[in-house]
């Protein structure tokens, strides 16, 4: 229903070549993310701690009933389950709407779709699958720890990350208006 009603909003074959290229790009965000948390889930017990660099990244195994970086993991709220997965996939709506509509000259900000939209996926397939998302790459320092996150998470934030440096690309001085008049006007400038 998604794809149909964007769709109709321009060429069909530009929408559907962008479609092909968005799902390709997230099913292998997808297929890296599942195959490393497989890997960890089939090597460590929970809680377990393998030092990569001491006292910087370890490999920890974490079962994360929460958002995204523990986010709500402490809750303890009737359906949370649910309740994450539901907003999970609201979101995922939002961004695959965003990815197909986006204008075709827009590669960046649709690679960084495509990265958020495999990392939602990813941790969405633990959620049902598992009713929590696998978690391991664990990195401190000192007394400073960030939680405990995977694949899926990494992909979401450089994918938010390539959003936020496009949309910086594309502000401008000169697109800059007070009231109606450019600002770059005001000033005598062309």
């Amino acid at each position: 229903m998604l794809v149909w009603a964007v769709m109709m909003r321009g060429p069909r074959e530009d929408v559907a070549r962008r479609a092909a290229t968005l799902v390709g790009l997230a099913v292998v965000v997808i297929g890296l993310d599942q195959l490393t948390k497989l890997l960890v889930a089939k090597e460590l017990v929970l809680g377990q701690s393998i030092p990569v660099i001491p006292k910087v990244f370890h490999l920890t195994l974490v079962h994360n009933t929460g958002m995204a970086f523990g986010l709500l993991s402490g809750a303890d709220l009737p359906f949370k389950s649910l309740f994450v997965t539901l907003v999970s996939v609201l979101a995922l709506g939002a961004v695959l709407y965003y990815a197909l509509s986006s204008a075709p000259a827009e590669r960046v900000t649709r690679f960084g779709l495509a990265l958020i939209l495999g990392g939602a996926l990813g941790n969405i397939i633990d959620r049902i699958r598992l009713g929590y998302v696998i978690d391991f790459l664990d990195v401190f320092y000192r007394t400073a720890h960030w939680p405990a996150f995977n694949l899926a998470d990494s992909a979401i934030c450089v994918g938010v990350g390539l959003l936020i440096l496009e949309s910086l690309r594309h502000q401008s001085p000169a697109m800059t208006t007070e009231g109606d008049v450019p600002v770059e006007a005001r000033r005598g400038g062309s």
